[in-house]
């Protein structure tokens, strides 16, 4: 099972282009730092305006430079079925462990046509898929119904949720089981996520603050309370920080403050304001990843 502090990693462009060097690099970082588990190409790379031979690239490089350290879960998804199945079969070939798959956006499928969306993915190539349900962006919402009905699904191992509805983990577990893997998608909330049922959380904040991170799963699955609580606080501004705008341009800009990469970002995502950059900044330093 996935589990503990998974970074949706971001990609880091120099010129326009991927900056390749940069983003091996982070990634050995984040490894360095404790992460967990890597995903490439999701929201937070910036994957609507990476073309299809980019998006591909960036999943090799990270499979190549993780080397087996850690699970390389690779976002497939698109709003379209066949698209999805191509990328998510490129995953497979890559080495990655699994598949993240978002619910198609635009479309607006029945809960049917989801249904069928995944299970035709499932059907065209083996590898572990996780269902990445976040209704702010995609505009639909995978019931919990529906959901356990893919589950039946060998390789339907787990979910993304990105609904922020604190219900959802429980209701979902006690339908569909304990070892369905249950990932928030939402850095705020996530130790009560744990407390309702949850594994881990594929994390926007796991780009900056990769230790904080990775050492907050590590006391939860310790039972140490009393630094679950230290750090759900004093990263608790850094979440909200990195949301002032439209992610991923605050972490970017956060992880340009790092020396990480660049702030630079595709269209039409812009790089954050002049007034959201000090709230970042201050951010850091309380969650005490910047001095």
């Amino acid at each position: 099972m996935f589990k503990g502090s998974i970074v949706a990693l971001l990609t880091p462009f120099r010129n326009g282009a991927v900056d390749e060097k940069a983003f091996q690099s982070f990634v050995e970082w984040q490894i360095a730092q404790g992460t967990h588990g890597l995903v490439p190409c999701g929201t937070t790379g910036e994957s609507p305006t990476l073309s299809h031979d980019e998006h591909m690239r960036v999943v090799a490089l990270c499979v190549e430079a993780t080397a087996g350290r850690v699970p390389v879960i690779a976002g497939t998804g698109s709003n379209s079925t066949a698209e999805a199945v191509a990328l998510t079969r490129h995953a497979k070939q890559a080495g990655a462990d699994a598949a993240l798959v978002v619910t198609p956006y635009y479309n607006k499928p029945t809960q049917e046509g989801l249904f069928q969306h995944y299970k035709a993915i499932h059907d065209a190539v083996d590898i572990p898929i996780i269902i990445y349900n976040i209704p702010g962006r995609c505009v639909v919402d995978m019931s919990v119904a529906t959901m356990a009905r893919l589950a039946k699904l060998p390789n339907v191992v787990g979910v993304k949720d990105a609904t922020a509805d604190l219900t959802r983990p429980l209701r979902t577990r006690l339908e569909i089981g304990e070892d369905f893997c249950q990932l928030s998608g939402e850095d705020a909330t996530v130790v009560p996520f744990l407390a309702q049922g949850g594994h881990g959380c594929i994390s926007v904040t796991a780009n900056v603050a990769p230790a904080q991170c990775a050492a907050l799963h590590n006391a939860w699955q310790a039972g140490d309370m009393t630094t679950v609580a230290r750090l759900r606080d004093q990263l608790m501004p850094l979440h909200g920080a990195l949301f002032v705008e439209t992610s991923p341009s605050p972490v970017k800009y956060a992880a340009s403050l790092l020396g990480l990469c660049s702030d630079e970002v595709r269209l039409p995502m812009v790089p954050v304001t002049e007034a959201t950059r000090p709230i970042v900044r201050d951010a850091m330093v309380k969650a005490g990843v910047l001095n």
